[in-house]
């Protein structure tokens, strides 16, 4: 079916097409200079010390977490057991590397305002068993983070962000994706940016950095520099060094296609974050009073991934009606992310608890979805949202 108003669209140009035949008139497709220039352009543009390109967004919070495990650092180090504070609603593998791992996961609920933590919640979930807080800025919005360092700053607890849907969304002018000890993103085709297939991590700890490129890479020594945090001196023969393992690793690796894509990418960023807001200012003007319909309450500046719509408490609209309005004025639909993650199958293997309730989760589940933003302007679907 072709919709008008589609959830996602093309970001590349000739100058994409460009840098991928300049990588096939090389022949070299395995990661190379082309990831690494992206990889330092990205950390540039985000204000990290180092990025850590991967195949996915995915793989970049199984990284994130898998990094925490080898850390030498006591104030990083996780162990199995260890708990996890997650919001109810997010990507599926925000929450998978949690259960691979072995950690005890505790299911926070969201507010319906902004699609992230139940700020109150979040706080009276935290316990003395809590290592790790994972904040997601759902759909290009971020966290109150000021909030968050205030509950968490006098005790040995671990902030890592889920920043996969919110590229380029800022917090009193700083970066989503910067305020943990490491930030995960995807450039996945549908979102900010597009890779093809691609995801990063952030952070500005070395030793975290370096495990991160021992893992992307069959957990060897090739990667890293003669002097690490790893592994100590590495060896000066080559072919001995070569086929060096020192941790349980992965084959995460990304493309030299998608390295030179990315390249070119973040040249956009600037631009493709100012014309999501921009589309972003209209949706509001568009649909902030209506009488059935709630949208996403922004918290700083946010990088408008998509445009939720959540049928007010007390409407008689349905989601059947909602959608059905929807499609017939040409817009493609999605749940808002996964809904309450906690009705799926896959939810019977993990170690869990849920604190208090989920209302908001579960009430987003039932009666919310969202629509697409882009890069460029979209008058015309706010004309056709006008009509509802």
């Amino acid at each position: 079916m072709t919709f008008k108003y589609p959830l996602a669209t093309a970001t590349w140009d000739q100058k994409e097409i460009d840098a991928m035949q300049k990588v096939i008139a090389s022949g070299n497709f395995t990661m190379g200079e082309n990831v690494r220039l992206f990889e330092r352009e990205f950390a540039k543009y985000i204000g990290s010390q180092h990025a850590v390109m991967v195949n996915s967004g995915s793989s970049a919070n199984l990284l994130m977490i898998g990094a925490l495990f080898y850390s030498k650092n006591p104030k990083l180090k996780l162990k199995r057991g260890d708990e996890v504070i997650v919001p109810a609603v997010s990507w599926s593998t925000t929450y998978y590397p949690l259960y691979q791992y072995g950690l005890k996961i505790k299911f926070v609920d969201i507010d319906i305002e902004t699609l992230n933590y139940d700020l109150a919640q979040l706080e009276s979930a935290i316990s003395n068993k809590t290592r790790v807080v994972l904040a997601v800025n759902l759909l290009g919005n971020p966290n109150d983070f000021d909030f968050i360092d205030k509950i968490i700053q006098d005790k040995k607890i671990i902030l890592l962000e889920d920043n996969c849907e919110s590229m380029g969304a800022t917090f009193n002018n700083k970066k989503a994706g910067t305020f943990g000890v490491m930030g995960t993103f995807s450039s996945f085709y549908s979102h900010h940016i597009s890779t093809m297939e691609g995801g990063l991590i952030v952070t500005d700890d070395e030793e975290i950095q370096q495990i991160l490129i021992s893992l992307r890479s069959h957990g060897w020594t090739r990667d890293l520099p003669v002097k690490n945090l790893i592994c100590g001196d590495k060896s000066d023969d080559l072919l001995e060094e070569s086929f060096r393992f020192v941790l349980p690793g992965y084959n995460v690796r990304p493309l030299e296609l998608e390295g030179a894509l990315g390249v070119e990418q973040v040249k956009k960023l600037p631009m493709i974050i100012s014309e999501r807001r921009k589309n972003a200012k209209l949706f509001s003007d568009t649909l902030s009073n209506h009488p059935d319909l709630l949208i996403q309450k922004e918290v700083g500046a946010s990088s408008w991934f998509g445009f939720s719509i959540i049928i007010r408490p007390g409407s008689d609209l349905t989601r059947k009606e909602l959608v059905n309005k929807l499609n017939q004025l040409g817009f493609e639909l999605r749940p808002i992310v996964t809904g309450n993650f906690l009705k799926n199958e896959v939810i019977k293997f993990f170690d869990y608890t849920v604190h208090d309730s989920l209302k908001n989760a579960e009430y987003l589940d039932k009666n919310g979805l969202f629509i697409g933003n882009h890069h460029y302007p979209i008058p015309k679907a706010f004309e056709a949202l006008l009509s509802f």
